[in-house]
């Protein structure tokens, strides 16, 4: 199984380039303008540029890390899918692995799940 962490300090993003393949990919109508510091773009829903409920965040689509179209976009992009926040890059964990997403200050690594208690 493949799935796509953020290999450095700052937190998981994709460049602008990258969400809007995946928007493709997933089907979804959208437009873009810039956002309000003038250093990348907003997007929303065709149709529906400024209007906050149809506000599209990377997040929203990139919540599970083994999803095929995140994969291929990562895969196609290369460097290209970071950000100055994030270096995005593919591990490959066995099929049969229950695994969990560990993070600290954005610097990500599978771990195989396991019971813990406190």
């Amino acid at each position: 199984m493949k799935i796509v962490i953020n290999s450095c300090f700052g937190g998981f993003g994709l460049s602008d380039a990258a969400f809007e393949e995946l928007l493709t990919r997933k089907g979804v109508a959208w437009e873009k303008q810039v956002n309000s510091y003038g250093t990348a773009y907003d997007f929303y829903e065709a149709g529906h540029l400024e209007e906050e409920e149809h506000y599209l965040s990377y997040r929203d689509f990139t919540e599970n890390r083994a999803d095929p179209d995140l994969v291929a976009v990562v895969e196609q992009f290369g460097k290209d899918v970071d950000t100055s926040y994030s270096e995005l890059k593919i591990v490959d964990v066995p099929d049969d692995i229950e695994w969990t997403l560990e993070e600290y200050d954005g610097l990500e690594h599978v771990a195989e799940a396991h019971r813990t208690w406190n």
